[in-house]
Formats: structure tokens, C-alpha cells, sequence
């Protein structure tokens, strides 16, 4: 197997249970909000973007091709949909206003992190980029 498929299978490998952790995760913190003078803050939304962005780029960066980003994020999606989709009774993500913007705004982190992952520069390491572009001494 070449080098740069075997980064990408590992990749996929770690992606799953990566997704699967910001999908519980996220969907226990987008939940959470703060007062502040008298109006309610939700943070939590916002963290839990946060921590599947860059969820998604440390395996972009980490095994140098972005399908993992792109299996991050359809895993994610998937996982809170399943999570969305249970009973009256037993749903974890509510319909409201910060319920969709967890769910859709996963896809949206996705395509930009995707975008940013496309970016990467590819097969260079940092102890590659000391080598062909010292630090100039001062």
C-alpha cells in the first residue's frame, strides 16, 4: 500500500470514533447558555462548532488528505440526526433555534473545514519547513 493511501485509511480509521465523540459531545454542550444582564448567551452551540472544526482539521493535518474531514463531518451529521430524529420523549436536539443551528451548522464547518483542509500544505512537515526555510538569526 502506498504511504498516502495508508495516511487516508488511517484517517478514515480515526474519523469514526472521532465523529462520534463530537456528535455526543456536542450534543450534550450546544445546550448550554449563560446570563448575561438579563439576557441568555448560548455559548455552547458555538463551542461545540468549534470543537468539530477542529476535530476536523487535526485529522486533515494529521493524515494529510482531507477525505477524513469530509467522513468527520458526514458521521457527525449522521450521528445527530439520530439523535434529532427519537421520540417526543427522548429527543436530545430540540427543533429551536440553537437545535438547528448544531445540526446545520455541522455541515457548514464541514465545507469549511474542507476548504481549509484543501489548503494544507501537502506532504511537508515542520521539520521539513526548518530544513528549506531556516530562521534567520537576529
Amino acid at each position: 500500500m502506498k504511504r498516502g493511501a495508508a495516511g487516508t485509511v488511517r484517517g478514515i480509521a480515526a474519523a469514526v470514533p472521532a465523529a462520534l465523540f463530537v456528535a455526543a459531545a456536542g450534543t450534550a454542550l450546544h445546550r448550554q447558555a449563560a446570563q448575561w444582564a438579563g439576557v441568555d448567551v448560548s455559548w455552547g452551540v458555538a463551542a461545540a462548532l468549534m470543537l468539530l472544526a477542529s476535530v476536523q482539521l487535526w485529522l486533515a493535518a494529521w493524515s494529510r488528505s482531507v477525505i477524513p474531514t469530509a467522513v468527520a463531518g458526514v458521521v457527525s451529521y449522521a450521528a445527530v440526526g439520530v439523535l434529532s430524529s427519537a421520540g417526543p420523549a427522548k429527543q436530545l436536539v430540540l427543533g429551536d433555534a440553537v437545535g438547528n443551528v448544531w445540526v446545520f451548522g455541522i455541515a457548514a464547518v464541514t465545507v469549511v473545514m474542507l476548504v481549509a483542509a484543501s489548503r494544507l500544505p501537502a506532504g511537508r512537515t515542520a521539520a521539513a519547513a526548518v530544513v528549506v526555510e531556516p530562521l534567520s538569526p537576529r
